[in-house]
């Protein structure tokens, strides 16, 4: 057997700097998929109403059923530390009821972020509820960036969820607000 010849000066350096960039190509295509399969929903409303007022309502999810009966069905704490709460809900969304997990932490006198999944409906999702004073009252920053992980679910929730969901969400929640809030 022929003996192999030694590899050049800075082979190996070489190599393992190509593994590096070939491993960092792969995950940044992975990143650029799981990107692909996320929607992304923004809207800002104002609320002719004191921040207290609205921050005090929004936060209070355990009377959402109440507050906003066309989106939430339940929720209930299950866990409270400080301004950190984990929470169990049924939500009413597409004309159906489905279990969510949230955990969201209270920003207080700002609003909320909570970071919500629903495997049986197939999505998970972190949202953010952000509070301003303007001088109309109260300007609602509203994001919320929704994962689909259920592959058939994906052809028809871009097109549904990003019309849908926004109209909808202004219609549940803030068109409820206004009747709760604004004098």
């Amino acid at each position: 057997m022929a003996e192999r010849a030694p590899h050049p000066a800075g082979y190996i350096e070489r190599y393992h700097e190509f593994e590096s960039r070939l491993l960092e190509a792969f995950k940044n295509l992975a990143d650029h998929k799981v990107m692909k399969e996320k929607i992304s929903l923004q809207a800002k409303w104002i609320i002719k109403a004191p921040l207290a007022e609205v921050f005090n309502v929004i936060t209070d999810f355990e009377k959402y059923p109440e507050y906003f009966p066309k989106v939430a069905k339940s929720i209930q704490v299950i866990r409270h530390e400080g301004d950190n709460l984990e929470m169990d809900a049924t939500v009413k969304s597409f004309g159906q009821k489905f279990p969510v997990k949230m955990k969201t932490r209270i920003l207080p006198g700002k609003g909320f972020i909570s970071d919500n999944e629903s495997p049986k409906f197939g999505t998970s999702g972190h949202e953010e509820l952000l509070l301003s004073e303007c001088p109309q009252g109260t300007a609602i920053d509203y994001a919320y960036q929704v994962a689909i992980h259920k592959r058939w679910l994906r052809v028809v929730a871009r097109p549904l969820i990003g019309w849908f969901s926004m109209k909808y969400w202004q219609k549940a929640v803030i068109n409820e607000l206004r009747k709760r809030l604004e004098k």
